[in-house]
């Protein structure tokens, strides 16, 4: 071993120290990484993509995906004000304290009617599962008065299409 160069004298240290040589592994690491018989993948080869001028072949719009994209409800928290307290407005902070509380109870439903749905061996997320995990999850009367709100905006939303 020589001995290390002032510039890089950290890493060959760290290294020395790791026991890790960038020529060849040693006898023990060899003895631990064992026999090299992989077996070999079952699937079958994959076909080659074909481009054209586009680019991609036989697809029409691509997809968005929201979950990155989305960023906030404040447009919807102005809106509401300005339904019930016309002369108000509301701050930075609180509009972000209001968007991380809308989050994390849409994440809370949205597992707890997954869990629902898993229980009663279904794949899908129905109303039913939502309705109940909303009663579950909201205290009381505050539930209830949820749920009734969102069968009357789902109501009124189906009879304006």
């Amino acid at each position: 071993m020589s001995e290390p160069t002032p510039d890089n004298s950290e890493e060959d240290v760290i290294s020395k120290e790791m026991g890790n040589s960038e020529t060849e592994p040693s006898d023990t690491e060899m003895a631990d990484a064992g026999p090299s018989n992989r077996e070999p993948c079952v699937a079958g080869p994959r076909k080659a993509k074909q481009k054209t001028a586009k680019g991609r072949r036989g697809r029409g719009r691509r997809r968005r995906s929201h979950q990155g994209s989305f960023s906030s409800f404040a447009t919807y928290y102005r809106r509401v004000l300005r339904q019930v307290h016309t002369g108000l407005s509301l701050s930075r902070e609180s509009v972000n304290n209001l968007d991380s509380f809308v989050k994390d109870m849409f994440e809370q439903i949205a597992e707890e009617a997954g869990r629902l749905a898993h229980c009663s061996k279904r794949c899908t997320i129905m109303t039913k599962d939502i309705q109940t995990a909303v009663r579950l999850l909201l205290p009381g009367e505050l539930g209830k008065y949820a749920v009734s709100e969102a069968i009357k905006s789902v109501t009124r939303y189906n009879t304006s299409r």
